[in-house]
């Protein structure tokens, strides 16, 4: 083997030992997700999102979204009113939940605690649809479109709504990117 054949050799044997090992190394960091991110991104700032879930045993949901930080500042946010509104009620929440573990028809639905009557169990999945929370598949049956099933993970898991805990990483900086 010539000498030029041994260091391209030697550049991908380093090369692939560096991603087999960042990846081990990452899975092992509390921050495994933001060191990965941090080390494609650049110094303006990224946001990713990004789940699984398997739902029921049988609905398996991939969802990935990213974003520059800068772009998402930039942007005004009035549209996202609507959609955050609609999960402004316990009532709404619990119903999605419900939805999502395999309670889909409007019976089902009606017979949770905190529903009330069968006109406000309406009027609150009327809001969710409005908003695409619910979508009715068939006559008095509904589900969580797939698209927005992560998602609504997400938020609620950055709400703290679930009561988790966070570690923070973030410092006030004056650095100026």
């Amino acid at each position: 083997m010539d000498d030029a054949l041994k260091d391209r050799f030697k550049a991908i044997e380093a090369r692939l030992e560096r991603l087999e090992g960042g990846s081990e190394a990452l899975e092992n960091s509390t921050f495994w997700a933001l060191e990965a991110l941090q080390k494609r991104s650049d110094a303006r700032g990224e946001l990713i999102y990004a789940g699984t879930v398997l739902l029921l045993g049988e609905h398996f949901y991939q969802w990935q979204i990213g974003a520059q930080s800068q772009t998402v500042l930039a942007q005004p946010w009035n549209h996202a009113a609507p959609v955050l509104a609609a999960l402004g009620h316990p009532v709404r929440l619990e119903l999605l939940r419900s939805v999502l573990l395999g309670r889909s028809s409007s019976a089902e639905l009606a017979e949770l605690p905190t529903v009330g009557t069968t006109g406000q169990l309406y009027h609150h999945v009327k809001e969710l649809q409005s908003a695409g929370w619910l979508r009715q598949e068939a006559r008095g049956r509904y589900t969580v479109p797939p698209e927005r099933t992560i998602p609504l993970l997400v938020i609620l898991t950055a709400s703290d709504a679930l009561e988790l805990s966070a570690e923070l990483t973030a410092e006030p900086s004056s650095a100026n990117p």
